[in-house]
């Protein structure tokens, strides 16, 4: 049966652990700080796919409420949200950095741009598909499950994405056109 997904809240209430010291390799401090994790709700791609699209050439210019991750390390599963108020984008000549204002996140002063995985969000996708998104499509499947398809038109032929998440299926029609672009 055809239809639009309606959007869950960006995040869930965030679970807090306690950690007791942050890692070396990051610039900031090691002071201790709560650890915030946000449990994936399945309106942000996946981190694979994420890192597919900014291979294949995706930039991002950071906005609040953007989420990313860090590369590597103890950082590794987390998400950080772009925030005026505890994570900022600084821009310079030399390049964009994340700076971490406070005790929020990390105690962390800052993480240079390159070094940051932004996890594009439904919404976002479907708009940098522009004119070429086309339609989701959402099934019900006879064992409960859902599937999704996104038609695009990538070089003037339909193209139709599947998933069992809309935003997984958003973000391949995506990564179709981008590569289809070069």
């Amino acid at each position: 049966m055809p239809g639009v997904r309606a959007m869950p809240p960006p995040y869930a209430a965030p679970e807090v652990e306690a950690e007791a010291q942050g890692p070396a390799s990051v610039r900031g401090r090691r002071d201790a700080a709560p650890r915030i994790r946000m449990p994936q709700t399945g309106c942000m791609i996946s981190t694979r796919l994420a890192a597919e699209l900014r291979d294949a050439g995706l930039v991002w210019t950071p906005v609040s409420g953007d989420a990313f991750q860090i590369a590597g390390g103890e950082f590794e599963g987390d998400v950080f949200t772009v925030s005026d108020m505890t994570v900022e984008a600084h821009h310079y000549p030399t390049g964009s950095v994340l700076g971490f204002n406070g005790t929020t996140e990390w105690a962390l002063d800052s993480v240079a741009l390159d070094d940051a995985l932004w996890l594009p969000r439904e919404e976002q996708l479907r708009e940098l598909l522009r004119g070429a998104f086309r339609s989701l499509e959402r099934e019900q499947l006879p064992d409960g499950g859902v599937r999704y398809r996104v038609s695009v038109d990538v070089a003037g032929s339909p193209i139709v994405h599947e998933s069992d998440d809309a935003t997984e299926a958003y973000g391949e029609a995506l990564l179709a056109l981008i590569r289809a672009a070069r």
